[in-house]
């Protein structure tokens, strides 16, 4: 234990080091990580794969998934599951065939399994990066919803591998059922711990006990849904989706607490993953001599494995979304008018064509093909990290019938010489190549402002319904006077906070005003959750303008307090 806290300690010590003079803490916590664990006398740190499948990857997904968007989930999805899906498979695959290939000792079962665990990306790195220099926000969420659904993909292959080698018996024999299984029922777990969750805050109505009891929420849905022998991943995912887009509805004080507390827990535990993947490498390769294995194949085998990671995600990128931009190049090169097509029917005379019917979240989908530049940059963003170091952790020692399980000390050392080649190539070139695409899209900037000032529009008609109810119809004892200054202090406080009078000042005016600024943020806040649930304006906007509602209040309710 003492070593653990001080491994967390260092860690943070140098991701402080790292931010102060613009360095990638991930690289940085890592490289220092490498020098420590070859210091004489050094103790290795060691956690079983449980802890860092159940302990550290549930939080950080559940914190992700409870800042995103439901609806640019939805929006992006296309490019979300070709990435977060397709690509994994794909990878595993193709790191399969060529590993087993190329490695005599690897079977094409062993050489899956490596390809499961290098799979899938860890965006975390990627979306610091990004939110630095500004990505567009659809690159943003593109990324973070591909972390969000790839580690399921992952997972379940390197299970289906683990069963096929072990000789162990799966839940379900049948790999396409059991992925199925997985994509319908961890869903299904998530979606009941979320809504259980936001009806036990509801009964709560206490802001200490409703964020302690958020901490419960990605552990309980992580291990119920893996009791069942489903997808922890997914169901970890739908719950964060669940209460996030539910606490539009908690208290102001809750919503703060949990933006600030999830975002240094998401700290605290990327920096531990980091520096104990920097830990690591002195005890791989004293394992890989126990296992008497050259130390110069499994290098060269590592490299390799590295060279096709880095290589199989920007050819899948220009598949599957550069070729409708190069199209669209050429054909505004060559500009020739494409016949139409001959066996395409047309409709009859005087028949006009029936309109194309379209369900409600498939009208939502954005369909907009990615830029070059945009397509570049996710072609770049493939560095492995937590689930890639828990599922290496998380090879079985012995098989079915007790002998050790083939070749596990090399899969091992490939997989942490990928997660730290991908980090230290690519996170160290990703700013420098997002510096130099000028990726700012003045569409998406339009868009997002128009959706601030629709936020803001709404929340103003609110706080006018409430200040004309106060007018027509106001508290006894006050005069035309007094009416008229607190309409005038409460319509302005939304514009600049330091209007409002001294809570300090116990008397009938000041109680007046609180009261009315009070009901006037609930009527902003019901105004703009109704227009959101009603597809009138986006979430981001809404959240965003909750935000600047809930620090109105904060503030307010802080002067209020220094009156005891």
């Amino acid at each position: 234990m003492e070593l653990l806290i001080l491994v967390l300690v260092g860690a943070i010590i140098v991701t402080s080091f790292a931010d102060k003079r613009g360095m990638q803490p991930a690289l940085i916590i890592i490289v220092v990580g490498l020098a420590v664990s070859f210091i004489p006398g050094v103790p290795h740190v060691e956690l079983e794969s449980e802890i860092l499948l159940t302990v550290v990857l549930p939080p950080l997904l559940y914190s992700a998934a409870l800042g995103f968007s439901f609806a640019n989930f939805v929006r992006n999805i296309r490019p979300i599951l070709g990435l977060g899906v397709a690509m994994v498979v794909i990878t595993a695959f193709v790191v399969g065939f060529v590993t087993s290939a190329i490695v005599p000792e690897f079977t094409f079962t062993l050489a899956l399994l490596l390809g499961a665990i290098v799979a899938p990306p860890d965006a975390v790195t990627a979306v610091a990066i990004g939110r630095k220099l500004g990505l567009p926000k659809r690159l943003m969420s593109i990324l973070t919803g591909e972390s969000l659904v790839n580690d399921a993909a992952a997972l379940s292959l390197f299970a289906i591998a683990i069963s096929q080698i072990a000789s162990t018996h799966s839940f379900i024999e049948n790999p396409l059922a059991l992925f199925g299984y997985n994509a319908v029922v961890g869903p299904i777990v998530g979606l009941v711990v979320g809504f259980a969750t936001l009806w036990i805050r509801r009964h709560l109505a206490n802001p200490a006990l409703e964020t302690v009891q958020g901490f419960v929420v990605p552990f309980a849905a992580f291990v119920g849904a893996e009791h069942i022998h489903s997808s922890g991943v997914l169901a970890v995912v739908i719950a964060g989706f669940v209460v996030g887009s539910g606490s539009v509805r908690a208290g102001y004080k809750t919503r703060l607490q949990e933006r600030y507390v999830w975002h240094s827990v998401d700290v605290l535990l990327e920096a531990f993953v980091f520096a104990y993947i920097g830990l690591q490498m002195r005890f791989i390769i004293e394992d890989l001599r126990e296992a008497k294995e050259s130390l110069v194949h499994i290098a060269w085998a590592s490299v390799l494995v590295l060279v096709i990671v880095l290589a199989i995600r920007p050819i899948c990128v220009f598949v599957m979304f550069g070729r409708a931009a190069v199209s669209r190049r050429i054909e505004a090169a060559v500009n020739v008018d494409t016949p139409a097509n001959p066996r395409r029917t047309t409709p009859s005379a005087g028949r006009p064509d029936k309109p194309k019917k379209t369900s409600r979240w498939a009208g939502k989908i954005d369909r907009r093909t990615l830029t070059w530049q945009e397509s570049t940059v996710i072609a770049w963003t493939g560095m492995r990290g937590v689930v890639t170091l828990a599922a290496a952790s998380g090879i079985p020692l012995t098989v079915a019938d007790g002998t050790d399980f083939p070749e596990r000390s090399a899969i091992i050392a490939i997989a942490f010489v990928v997660t730290i080649g991908t980090i230290g190539i690519q996170a160290t070139t990703l700013p420098w190549m997002i510096a130099r695409l000028h990726l700012r899209n003045e569409d998406e900037e339009r868009y997002d402002y128009e959706q601030t000032a629709l936020a803001e529009k709404i929340a103003h008609r609110a706080s006018a319904d409430v200040l004309d109810e106060f007018v027509a119809n106001p508290p006894e004892g006050l005069d035309g006077e007094t009416i008229a200054v607190i309409h005038g202090t409460v319509a302005r406080q939304s514009h600049d906070a330091e209007e409002m009078p001294d809570p300090e000042k116990h008397n009938r005016r000041n109680d007046a005003f609180i009261k009315l600024y009070l009901d006037v943020l609930a009527a902003q806040r019901a105004a703009l959750v109704v227009d959101r649930d009603e597809g009138k304006i986006e979430d981001e906007a809404v959240r965003a303008m909750l935000e600047r509602l809930d620090l109105q209040e904060a503030s307010l309710s802080a002067r209020m307090e220094s009156r005891f």
